[in-house]
């Protein structure tokens, strides 16, 4: 039986390995070591079965060995689900960036819950109630969720965060506290967030569950960069809209930043002090690039604004300097002499 065991195994590993299925190559590597309880088991079951048949045995052994054979066949369950559970957790944690860093707890958990249960199985089996085993273990765990609440809640936190994926790691964030930057670490206490500084802030995860973020690379890492331009009252605003769209559309073309297909456009909204003010509406790769993007267009435009006779005024300030200059009254006053005379008039 193991030589036929072994022949099989080796006959579904090549088979497996030429296909490009992942569970069919991870159900073959997780069946050798069970399959091998099993074999062991089948052969206490024939030989208790010659025992029985020849009356080598009493009673009291075949129980015994019903008993154990049980035991081995929960064995190899267990080790069975939880090289499978494993196996299956560690290709699902490669796929996702936010669970690769928790890989150890999340293997950890799987592990204690699927021995913990086999355990649980093992003890009915061999008779002993599971009840008191139960409740010491719900009274237990109440005292620790109680004396743990703060850590609990940010490992709560830490999974809802990692099922809703409202972030991910690489995402550049702004919180409710206007602080930004990139993720770096989703734990299952706090996450990491490297700003633009090349510093890093720790947020706790029960913070950041209950605060407003926004996500700079969700639904897509492209954003809008307006741009706010304003021109004389002389200008015409045809032409004016005329050439900033052209710089605008050549800057996003050349600019190795800039979405070359976005259809850019220009709105007129306020009659300032000096000035018509409007608003040019660029597009940038990301969040970091509306910079570069934005600084480009100024250079490019106020040369070429420059080159079509189109004026940016300064602030006009008209001061009034005879209202705001100070009014003395100088008024004459009679002033006694030092001899008692009378002023003179």
């Amino acid at each position: 039986m193991f030589l036929i065991k072994r022949i099989f195994l080796r006959k579904f590993l090549l088979l497996t390995d030429r296909t490009s299925h992942f569970y069919d190559s991870l159900l073959a590597h997780s069946l050798n070591l069970p399959l091998t309880i099993l074999i062991f088991v089948i052969d206490i079951w024939i030989l208790n079965w010659l025992f029985d048949k020849y009356g080598i045995v009493n009673a009291s052994y075949a129980s015994s060995i019903s008993l154990a054979s049980k035991i081995l066949l929960i064995t190899a369950a267990i080790l069975f689900l939880n090289r499978f559970a494993v196996g299956l957790l560690a290709n699902q944690t490669q796929r996702s960036d936010s669970l690769r860093s928790s890989t150890g707890i999340i293997k950890g958990i799987v592990k204690g819950l699927i021995v913990g249960i086999g355990i649980l199985i093992m003890l009915g089996t061999l008779g002993i109630s599971i009840t008191p085993i139960i409740a010491s273990l719900g009274i237990t765990s109440l005292a620790v969720a109680l004396a743990l609440q703060p850590t609990l809640e940010n490992f709560f936190s830490g999974v809802q965060l990692v099922m809703d994926k409202p972030i991910r790691v690489g995402d550049f964030i702004e919180l409710e506290s206007k602080e930004q930057g990139f993720v770096e670490r989703i734990g299952w206490r706090s996450t990491w967030i490297k700003m633009l500084p090349n510093n890093t802030i720790i947020v706790p995860n029960s913070v950041l569950a209950e605060s407003k973020i926004i996500n700079y690379f969700y639904p897509s890492k492209e954003l809008s960069v307006p741009v706010d331009v304003g021109v004389h009252y002389n200008s015409d605003l045809e032409h004016v809209e005329k050439v900033t769209l052209e710089v605008a559309k050549e800057i996003l073309v050349s600019h190795e930043w800039g979405i070359d297909d976005y259809d850019t456009f220009v709105v007129y909204h306020t009659f300032d002090n000096s000035s018509i003010n409007f608003t040019v509406m660029l597009r940038a790769k990301e969040y970091f690039h509306r910079f570069f993007i934005k600084s480009a267009f100024i250079k490019a435009l106020h040369k070429r604004y420059a080159a079509e006779g189109i004026i940016i005024p300064y602030p006009i300030r008209a001061i009034n300097t005879e209202q705001e200059s100070p009014r003395i009254d100088v008024q004459t006053t009679n002033i006694p002499n030092n001899a008692g005379e009378p002023p003179s008039q």
